[in-house]
């Protein structure tokens, strides 16, 4: 039973970095694809705020900037969205160009296309989760190999 231990968590973990890694693929597809195919619209900035993550003893500081759009579709809907890591150069009041799906308005982005950054960060991403998948893999390797060893239990 104790065993079971060394092969749950590891293949729970792996579940999870090939869930994060589905949907670190489906967000830049996503984006992609707004980009390329999005229709643009004037959006004004309502709000831009910041928050911040870590920074407990010797943990570094991340701080995040937030804007909150609002802009009209070419249908005349009102839409407003929140997006993370924009530019700290735009203000509250301030007009911006959205890219928007007309299926998903709501998932519109003001970040000017950059398919080069956008590879790049997804692709860092995957490794670090395969980095991690690996990991997990071996551990379960070893782990198999010592319980078989040992007959069963860890010595």
């Amino acid at each position: 039973m104790f065993e079971l231990l060394f092969y749950a968590l590891p293949a729970l973990l792996l579940a999870g970095f090939a869930y994060a890694a589905y949907l670190l693929v489906r967000r830049a597809r996503r984006i992609s694809r707004t980009w390329a195919h999005g229709l643009t619209a004037e959006a004004r900035c309502l709000r831009m705020f910041t928050t911040t993550s870590g920074g407990g003893g010797d943990t570094s500081v991340h701080t995040t900037v937030h804007h909150v759009y609002e802009f009209t579709t070419r249908d005349g809907r009102t839409v407003r969205f929140e997006e993370e890591d924009g530019p700290a150069t735009v203000l509250e009041g301030d007009f911006v160009t959205v890219r928007y799906l007309p299926e998903l308005p709501q998932r519109a982005t003001a970040r000017p296309p950059a398919r080069g950054r956008l590879a790049a960060g997804t692709g860092c991403g995957l490794v670090l989760l395969g980095v991690a998948g690996a990991f997990c893999v071996g551990f379960m390797v070893v782990a198999h190999a010592m319980f078989t060893e040992s007959g069963g239990l860890l010595p």
